[in-house]
């Protein structure tokens, strides 16, 4: 028997959604996706989740120093945001009228882009 590959399911969460985060040290904030880590089921938001990260001189940062940089969050953290009315919501799929399959928000049905 062969070993089973942990392949990762459909994530509800991608690149540039507005995202709520639900539990953790950022609880309540909102912010923008920059990257989504799938395999990992993670990703990180736009000024959220701020670690300190020390830097050696480089051609980049001359002087080194201690550089404020966002660290991953898990995906089981963070909700999306609906567009009409801003609360947090979970997301489902439905066929729109063109039969493409479409993340909508749970609360308003509003389709999310």
């Amino acid at each position: 028997m062969g070993n089973k590959v942990n392949t990762p399911s459909k994530l509800k969460i991608r690149t540039g959604d507005l995202v709520k985060v639900i539990a953790g040290d950022s609880k309540g904030q909102q912010g923008k996706v920059l990257s989504v880590q799938k395999d990992k089921n993670r990703a990180i938001v736009e000024g959220i989740n701020l670690v300190a990260k020390h830097t050696k001189p480089n051609a980049a940062n001359p002087n080194g120093g201690i550089i404020k940089k966002e660290a991953a969050l898990h995906i089981s953290n963070l909700m999306l945001v609906d567009p009409k009315s801003g609360k947090a919501t979970r997301v489902g799929r439905k066929l729109n009228a063109d039969g493409k399959l479409v993340r909508v928000a749970k609360i308003s049905g509003e389709e999310i882009k």
